[in-house]
């Protein structure tokens, strides 16, 4: 059941969000769509089935087990449910939060996030592209924390369906007015918040960390108010160091966190692109 939950939200909001991208597009395609396409739900749908057979529910089902057995902080609280399920999801939303701060700081978790980043257009399909072993990781991550709340298993639910909604549309390549944007992103993250995330810059690139709420960016500091540099419009986006088509394909994806070069890792930057030049870095 839960399951059927996740993915008819999903559907919908990703529906609406391709059906809004088609009518008002934020940014001309630099590349082409269909290849993208391809490639995102080629990603998607090897995601499906690395949680299928491993850890998919895990989250939601260390909560149904939690509740059964006292475990976790809110069943030694004891509070109303509704301030429990505030609590809980605030916590749950900063510890994806944390999980994208750390993804970026620390190098071994970089060399898979940089999959999600290296997409050069973005649109509501790259809210779905990450490599499979960060999907596992972070299904434990949350099963973790699942279990040290004790959060309720419909709480688990609401905010695993609002995350994916929330991936989907602040990848979404939508067009609509600066002012709204602004009372939107007092609350929650929007599209022009997270496409300054995904800029080739390094300093425009480790901003806007929040998937869903806004909050924990402004809170910590990592939050980035202005456009990119180059404008929405125009701003590159991708990594920096890996351009080429050649480099993009599916296979290419799934092996780049075992070929991305040390100082890549450590710095979102390549040896080459630091010293000014425009070759490639050598793989390890």
């Amino acid at each position: 059941m839960e399951a059927y939950w996740r993915f008819g939200i999903f559907l919908g909001v990703y529906l609406l969000a391709a059906l809004l991208e088609s009518f008002f597009p934020k940014r001309p395609p630099t590349q082409p769509k269909i290849r993208r396409w391809f490639i995102n739900f080629s990603l998607v749908s090897i995601n499906i089935l690395v949680q299928r057979f491993t850890l998919g529910a895990a989250a939601y089902l260390t909560a149904v087990y939690a509740q059964g057995h006292g475990w976790g902080l809110m069943s030694v609280l004891n509070l109303p449910f509704w301030a429990e399920a505030l609590i809980s999801f605030l916590i749950l939303d900063f510890a994806i939060y944390l999980q994208h701060v750390m993804s970026h700081a620390l190098p071994v978790f970089w060399r898979l996030h940089s999959v999600h980043h290296a997409d050069l257009d973005i649109d509501a399909s790259s809210g779905l592209r990450f490599h499979p072993i960060e999907i596992v990781i972070s299904i434990i991550y949350k099963s973790i924390i699942v279990a040290a709340l004790g959060v309720d298993p419909w709480v688990v639910i609401a905010f695993e369906a609002t995350l994916n909604g929330a991936a989907v549309f602040t990848h979404a390549n939508i067009c609509y007015p600066d002012k709204l944007d602004w009372i939107l992103r007092l609350l929650i993250c929007t599209p022009n918040m997270h496409r300054v995330h995904h800029s080739t810059a390094r300093d425009e690139m480790d901003t806007n960390f929040g998937f869903f709420l806004s909050i924990w960016d402004r809170f910590c500091g990592t939050a980035h108010h202005l456009p990119p540099r180059a404008g929405h419009e125009k701003v590159a986006l991708g990594l920096p160091y890996i351009r080429e088509q050649s480099r993009l394909g599916l296979l290419q994806l799934l092996i780049m966190p075992f070929r991305i070069t040390r100082q890549t890792a450590s710095l979102g930057l390549s040896p080459d692109l630091v010293n000014g030049k425009t070759e490639n870095a050598q793989d390890i």
